[in-house]
């Protein structure tokens, strides 16, 4: 109540009706009032022999109006009153001059500043020291450091504050020579006194480049001479100095010898120890700030959490959240945003949403992160959701997000979004450089658009290895491996260092193109040539190339003699070449480890029925068929899709739930010639459950045939039909689509889960080695 008592006292007492009535309906008297009207002893116009009141009381209000105006950055209006005051006679005091010099330093009016530096060199004879030191702050606030240092050199009287100032300016704007002269300069011309601590504090904060430690050290050894290294402002500037230098046991120590440690300081450790990758060294003093009750603020809590991100310390970064819920800063975007990617990196998805929800509001950098989460665990399609709702919202976007909408329409292979996304991040300037760029690479070459991925490729200027990575491993899932090849050795003349990825690129080319030598040349040249050290992913890739080859054999003893225990996909490698080259005593050996490895795994299963089924071992194979039920396994529904004038069409085994199914089947049924072979043929993963005599006819429904014929009635001739599916095509529609591109022209395009096939007038890039 005291309050609102105190408020109601401060309130002017009603003297008119006309208060709080709408500007468009007070009568024209009212606004048209002049400075006629306004009392005599406030008014600018009045005669000084008219004021009753005390002498001094004489240009106060005026100056308090003059302050007003400034500091509501009406700078015209000041230009006008100032006028109306020196018409009246009326002296601009001190206090004022410096408001409106503060204000056009802040609005970096230096027009106007230098307009009020040459009245008060009119008006006032000699003009105190604190009057301009405020011109010489405006002019080194304007950045206009010509008039600065004129006045400077013109000052009759130079304090100590005066030399801050300019000392200060020159620092903060990185003339690092000019402030570290004037400092010297100073030291000559004014003995006996010391610098104040502000002029350390702006030369340390300026020292951000391992080239200035001595300098910095130097700097160091002036303040102990001066008897400030007990000051916490400038001590706290000498440990984040020597942190910026690259110093962190210089750091340590003087972090260890202040007599009074600040947040500050804390914090300026806690970066230098990240910086250099010390993460345990973080979270050990991060535990002591908690123990001795060191005051935390927002960006403590945001370096920690990014410490624990990148350790995927999650039990950690949990504790640290309920410490900042506790703190009441988990709602804000520089907690909450590290708290997102910290769950996002830890495999938390469900911990990442619950924590996003709680920012207050989230910035782009929040919004970055949760649509790279659900990148990460496979919804891409809720990514997207995210980035269009945002861009009908007009939130600010960042080139992260860009990026992750990249990955996205790659996984989806939609090019249509993709190539609009594109698009629209050239207009905003947020293609991330190179990263966002191997992004939209990968996207194009996904997407099936080889020439797209390959001309944004040339359009670098210095492409880095990811990069070249990128357009490395498009090549190669294109079956191309001759250009992949290429790619290889003119990134190795371009002095561009290959990693882990770019040989599973190459790796992966050769595999493709039945390149066993080569293979096994790149795979022992990586550690030797390059620095490489191959993992089990190399050793993986090299058992692919084995085993399309028909070494089965040579691919059995590489597993056995690796230095690494084989995974699950060493077996599935091997297993697929087993039936791919009909070795029923390698694909039980195979079958076998995979079993124990992934017992859930389908495809195991499925594949043995088929291997036993096919030497005619009916017992064998009905026994896999029992495995399956028993566990109550079923294999991933083959999914096929095609992108028609920016619409998605997809496609499952036996679909007959699209408009125009009719009229795609019709276009099948002029195909079956094609699957006359058939008769024979076995189970593949994409229906193990049917029985022989059906076969024939099951082949027509297969989802990418109606995919295939969907383009078929849905494009135009002379364009290719691009048809995606999730799983491996059978080699029936892999013959399917080489018929159809042979009796209509139409070049096909196919991506499985393994690679890209080009077919063109009834043969594929694949040769049909794959």
């Amino acid at each position: 109540m005291s309050s609102i008592n105190a408020q109601n006292l401060l309130l002017p007492p009603r003297r008119s009706p006309v208060v709080g009535i709408a500007h468009d309906k007070v009568p024209a008297a009212i606004r048209s009032a002049s400075f006629d009207e306004i009392p005599s002893w406030v008014s600018l116009k009045c005669n000084p022999s008219s004021i009753k009141s005390p002498r001094i009381q004489q240009g106060q209000v005026e100056n308090i109006h003059l302050i007003s105006l400034s500091k509501h950055g009406k700078l015209k209006e000041v230009d006008e009153f100032l006028k109306r005051m020196d018409e009246a006679g009326v002296s601009v005091s001190p206090h004022s001059y410096k408001s409106l010099l503060e204000t056009c330093g802040r609005l970096r009016a230096l027009s106007d500043g230098r307009l009020i530096h040459d009245r008060l060199r009119r008006t006032v004879k000699d003009p105190t020291g604190f009057v301009e030191n405020c011109v010489l702050q405006m002019y080194c606030d304007c950045r206009s450091f010509v008039d600065a240092h004129k006045l400077f050199d013109e000052m009759l009287e130079r304090s100590l504050v005066s030399w801050a100032i300019i000392i200060s300016a020159y620092a903060k704007e990185g003339l690092l020579d000019k402030a570290v002269r004037l400092f010297s300069h100073m030291q000559r011309s004014v003995s006996g006194i010391r610098p104040i601590p502000s002029i350390y504090i702006s030369l340390l904060r300026s020292l951000k480049d391992s080239s200035l430690l001595e300098l910095g050290k130097q700097i160091h050894s002036h303040v102990i001479r001066n008897g400030f290294s007990s000051t916490v402002l400038v001590d706290t500037a000498i440990v984040n100095m020597y942190v910026k230098c690259g110093w962190l046991e210089g750091a340590e120590l003087a972090f260890d010898r202040m007599v009074e440690k600040n947040a500050v300081a804390w914090t300026g450790l806690m970066v230098g120890y990240t910086q250099a990758e010390k993460l345990e060294d973080a979270l050990a003093l991060f535990a002591k700030m908690v123990k001795e009750g060191i005051p935390m603020d927002e960006f403590v809590f945001s370096i920690i959490l990014k410490v624990c991100g990148v350790l995927e310390y999650l039990n950690v970064g949990r504790q640290i959240h309920g410490y900042s819920v506790k703190l009441g800063m988990d709602s804000n975007f520089s907690v909450g945003t590290p708290l997102v990617d910290l769950y996002v990196k830890c495999g938390s998805f469900e911990s990442a949403c619950q924590a996003f929800e709680r920012i207050t509001e989230p910035n782009d950098v929040s919004w970055s992160c949760i649509i790279a989460g659900y990148c990460q665990i496979g919804e891409h399609e809720e990514s997207l959701k995210i980035f269009k709702s945002l861009k009908s919202k007009g939130v600010v976007l960042n080139s992260f997000i860009y990026t992750s909408i990249f990955q996205a329409c790659a996984s989806l292979a939609d090019l249509n979004l993709g190539a609009q996304t594109h698009a629209d991040a050239i207009k905003r300037g947020l293609v991330s450089y190179l990263y966002g760029e191997s992004a939209m690479i990968t996207m194009y070459s996904r997407c099936g658009r080889l020439d797209y991925a390959y001309r944004a490729f040339e359009s670098l200027d210095k492409p880095d290895t990811v990069a070249w990575t990128a357009v490395i491993c498009g090549y190669a899932y294109h079956g191309k491996a001759t250009e992949a090849l290429r790619l290889f050795n003119r990134m190795r003349d371009c002095g561009v260092r290959p990693n882990a990825v770019t040989f599973i690129g190459v790796l992966t080319a050769c595999s493709h193109s039945g390149l066993v030598t080569e293979g096994k040349k790149y795979l022992d040249s990586m550690k030797g040539e390059y620095g490489v050290d191959p993992t089990v992913d190399h050793y993986d890739c090299m058992v692919d190339i084995y085993s399309r080859a028909g070494l089965l054999e040579e691919a059995l003893e590489l597993i056995k003699s690796m230095a690494f225990e084989p995974d699950a996909m060493s077996w599935k490698i091997l297993l697929g070449g087993c039936w791919t080259h009909q070795n029923l005593e390698l694909g039980r050996i195979a079958a076998e480890n995979l079993i124990q490895l992934e017992p859930d795994d389908p495809a195991t299963y499925i594949v043995m029925f088929n291997l036993y089924a096919s030497f005619g071992k009916w017992e064998e194979a009905a026994h896999f068929r029992r495995m399956m039920a028993e566990r109550n396994l079923r294999k991933e529904v083959s999914c096929s899709w095609i992108s028609v004038k920016g619409k998605v069409h997809r496609f499952i085994v036996g679909d007959r739930h699209h408009p125009r199914a009719e009229q795609i089947y019709s276009k099948l049924r002029e195909f079956t010639s094609s699957t006359e072979n058939a008769e024979n043929a076995l189970l593949t993963e994409e229906d193990v459950s049917s029985v022989f005599p059906e076969r024939k006819a099951q082949l027509l429904d297969h989802s990418e045939r109606l995919a295939i014929a969907f383009g078929l009635i849905s494009t135009s001739s002379n364009v290719p039909i691009r048809v995606f599916k999730n799983l491996r095509a059978c080699k029936d529609c892999h013959d399917f689509a080489k018929q159809v591109s042979l009796a209509t022209g139409r070049q096909i395009v196919v991506r499985d889960s393994n690679r890209f096939h080009h077919f063109k007038l009834g043969e594929c890039s694949c040769n049909d080695y794959w």
